[in-house]
């Protein structure tokens, strides 16, 4: 079978970030229940001029660039994200214009909450396998921004990124297993977005049921075809809105593939969470200091770990799921880390690059971001930012970038 697999990826975020201490300690609550409840440490805060059209466009750029590839050679664009800017008008024209992506490369967004990047991968896969490509690559860009609000439940799971990922025949990072997926779709009200609703509304405990639910499904799928594999995976990368979130689900695949319960104080328990500082921990850097991007939060984990990767036969797994729901577990196996391409610019100096700002100058971003779904609205140029290219806000009911 044709190989198709990882050629390029790349990752940006918001200028500007809070800490989690601080947000808590604003807020009157033990900072213990946000860095060791949720896991988190940082949360990435986007201003009004940096949309998911922008911060596409800066990890789609940087994916091209720093590898070498020619926005030509892309005959598929495909945005996976639930931020999307326009009900009619799909987010990935806007990249195939600022791209420069020829007229010949079909374009467009996918939606299944944090499913959506995933989905275009393997739609993407499909594409090449099937012999349509003809040699061209395909891009995935998944980009969102996670808002709840002030003073909710959900505001320390806030965050925003984009990663964007090639996808080709000749991949040079990772390699698909194509012939080993595991699927599972059910209706839930777990989470949701009405269109009359800027943020989102959950029901947390549910969806957590919900998300194992399809963790079990999709992995009983996936071993049909590949019986105990779970053993033997020397990553596991699961969709992290929070980090403790790809704690519990790496408890319930230990279970899974060792047939046993890990019931509270049990010996099973601890070795379950052993193997989880093993094989998923150290891959989560990246989603503690940016905190939830929806569709790309499962990627965040996949750059992570190719960038401390050692060289190794053992795949890796990843799990990645949807609410509403929709979820899917493959499989994939390591060609080269990051850190042997020279042009790779580095995640620690992204995360070295943000300005940590005051807990009242995150209110009045998010104040500003309250009103940009408006027409003739111009963001506040109160946070000066560095990047190029800015969204400048909505006349006559277009939105303008420069």
């Amino acid at each position: 079978m044709k190989q198709v697999g990882l050629e390029a990826i790349a990752f940006d975020i918001p200028e500007h970030y809070i800490n989690l201490h601080d947000l808590a300690l604003a807020r009157g609550i033990d900072p213990a229940k946000f860095t060791k409840g949720l896991g988190q440490l940082e949360m990435a805060v986007a201003t009004a001029a940096e949309d998911p059209v922008v911060l596409a466009i800066g990890a789609a750029s940087r994916a091209l660039r720093n590898f070498s590839i020619d926005p030509r050679s892309i005959g598929l664009l495909i945005v996976g994200t639930e931020s999307s800017v326009d009900q009619s008008k799909a987010l990935s024209s806007f990249l195939h214009e600022h791209l420069g992506l020829s007229s010949e490369c079909r374009n467009f967004e996918v939606k299944h909450a944090c499913y959506g990047a995933m989905a275009g991968v393997s739609m993407a896969t499909d594409w090449i396998l099937s012999g349509r490509a003809r040699g061209k690559k395909a891009l995935v860009v998944s980009a969102d921004i996670a808002r709840y609000g002030l003073l909710t439940p959900g505001e320390p799971t806030q965050g925003a990124g984009s990663v964007a990922m090639v996808i080709s025949e000749s991949p040079s990072l990772l390699s698909f297993h194509t012939e080993r997926q595991g699927f599972y779709s059910k209706q839930v009200m777990d989470f949701w977005r009405p269109n009359y609703s800027k943020d989102a509304f959950a029901d947390g405990h549910f969806s957590m049921e919900c998300y194992l639910e399809a963790l079990s499904s999709s992995y009983a799928m996936y071993a049909k075809t590949e019986m105990g594999m779970a053993k033997s995976f020397g990553a596991a990368l699961y969709h992290a809105p929070f980090v403790k979130m790809a704690q519990k689900a790496h408890v319930r695949l230990w279970e899974l593939s060792h047939g046993a319960t890990c019931e509270a104080g049990s010996a099973n328990l601890v070795q379950a969470k052993d193997d989880y500082e093993r094989r998923v921990a150290p891959y989560l850097e990246l989603n503690a200091r940016v905190g939830n991007i929806y569709t790309g939060a499962l990627f965040l984990s996949l750059l992570c770990y190719l960038e401390k990767a050692e060289k190794s036969a053992m795949p890796i797994s990843l799990f990645s799921y949807g609410s509403g729901c929709v979820a899917e577990f493959s499989s994939m196996s390591l060609l080269k880390p990051l850190r042997e391409f020279p042009g790779y610019e580095a995640s620690v100096s992204l995360l070295a690059k943000r300005k940590k700002i005051s807990i009242p100058e995150y209110e009045a971003i998010m104040g500003d971001c309250a009103k940009m779904d408006s027409n003739n609205f111009k963001p506040q140029q109160s946070f000066p930012l560095s990047r190029k290219l800015l969204y400048r806000g909505c006349v006559d009911h277009q939105r303008i970038y420069s």
